[in-house]
């Protein structure tokens, strides 16, 4: 657990493990812990990858954020928080949502350093109304156990999960609501005044081994608009999957973990 400090912010993070770096990216309004929750599960039984958490400015612990006006400096300072902590190293990246939309920006910086890229419902248009979304359905409900929780925790529950129940709930709570609670509102509806980038991204086909994670139910960035984009990534896997929503990682884990796992299997292959 430490700080980076860059020109922006001080970014928090948590380093662990030894070997080929990944890079993990949350979504908007959650802090490391989203990623950390679902991904220290696959890499407890491999070796060799330094895995790094952080927080974005105005999520979690990171703090001195408050220059911080748009996507475009979100992205600069991340990029010099890579830079930072992995000196010009070669790694991989993984983006939730907003992480994946800040993967493609950082793709199309650098993307000669990316040895793979692994989007888990990534936000890929900007803004919510520009985005080809299905209304918000719930498709499997523990009745008994949902009258146990007070009526704003079900609220926030319901808002983006489709699978109500203790196992979901559990880790909803820990692992998403937890960090959620913490971030920057005022600060966060700023930066959404200007969520897309002001440069242009996705101008080249990105050939190192990918694979995108979309919920079928996923009411919050969908899996249409992913679906247009595959083509730019060659070496990709893709798979909609029913039964889950925006916390897909959650909702499907052995899907999720399944999928991960064998992406990781095929970086190892390009780097042995």
């Amino acid at each position: 657990m430490a700080y980076c400090k860059v020109r922006q912010a001080e970014i928090y993070y948590e380093d662990l493990g030894e070997g080929v770096p990944v890079l993990m990216i949350h979504g908007y309004t959650p802090d490391h812990r989203l990623l950390s929750g679902c991904m220290e599960p696959v890499f407890s039984k491999r070796e060799g990858w330094r895995r790094i958490y952080f927080d974005l400015p105005g999520m979690g612990l990171t703090k001195n954020y408050k220059a911080i006006r748009s996507s475009d400096d979100m992205l600069n300072a991340v990029l010099e928080f890579i830079q930072a902590v992995l000196h010009g190293q070669d790694y991989l990246i993984v983006g939730e949502s907003y992480g994946g939309y800040l993967s493609r920006g950082i793709i199309q910086k650098q993307k000669e350093h990316i040895l793979g890229a692994a989007f888990i419902c990534p936000c890929i248009v900007p803004f919510q109304a520009d985005r080809s979304v299905d209304k918000h359905q719930l498709m499997s409900i523990d009745n008994e156990f949902i009258k146990t929780l007070p009526d704003e925790a079900l609220m926030d529950f319901k808002s983006n999960s489709v699978v109500l129940d203790e196992y979901n709930w559990l880790r909803f709570s820990k692992e998403i609501l937890t960090g959620c609670k913490i971030a920057d509102e005022e600060f966060l509806i700023k930066v959404k005044n200007h969520y897309a980038f002001s440069f242009k991204i996705d101008q080249f086909d990105f050939n190192k081994p990918s694979v995108f994670l979309l919920g079928r139910q996923d009411s919050s960035v969908g899996y249409r608009d992913a679906l247009k984009l595959v083509g730019k990534y060659p070496r990709g896997t893709v798979a909609v999957l029913d039964r889950a929503g925006h916390n897909l990682q959650i909702e499907q884990p052995q899907l999720f973990n399944c999928l991960i796992d064998e992406w990781l299997d095929r970086v190892e292959e390009i780097k042995n």
